[in-house]
């Protein structure tokens, strides 16, 4: 992902980024790692091994399990799965980690929160 477009607020440009590269996702006993907060599951994507590196270690754990993945499977195939509404924190813990919520633009428009109905 490109720190420029982060550093820019350019969002498109980091969708676009996030959608074509291939991400790490963590596997604990067989599901993706996620959270939950204010309501949304959070699934977890780390741009490289170092940054789920920081992540485990800060969190006390070992280094789980991972799968390499494209972002645009993520977005457009899984956070469709996921029962409630979902986005991906990306580089969770690290300086340059970011958040792609469950908005249109995003996501697809079926999930998204902020579909007018």
């Amino acid at each position: 992902m490109s720190a420029e477009a982060l550093r820019q607020g350019n969002l498109r440009a980091l969708v676009g980024e996030f959608r074509r590269g291939e991400v790490l996702v963590p596997v604990v006993d067989g599901s993706l790692l996620s959270a939950e907060s204010g309501g949304i599951r959070w699934l977890f994507a780390f741009t490289d091994v170092a940054a789920l590196e920081r992540f485990a270690e800060a969190r006390g754990e070992a280094l789980p399990e991972r799968i390499p993945v494209f972002g645009a499977r993520l977005l457009d195939q899984v956070i469709p799965r996921v029962d409630g509404p979902a986005g991906i924190a990306v580089d969770a813990g690290s300086p340059t980690g970011f958040v792609l919520p469950p908005v249109v633009g995003i996501v697809p428009d079926a999930v998204a929160v902020d579909v007018a109905s």
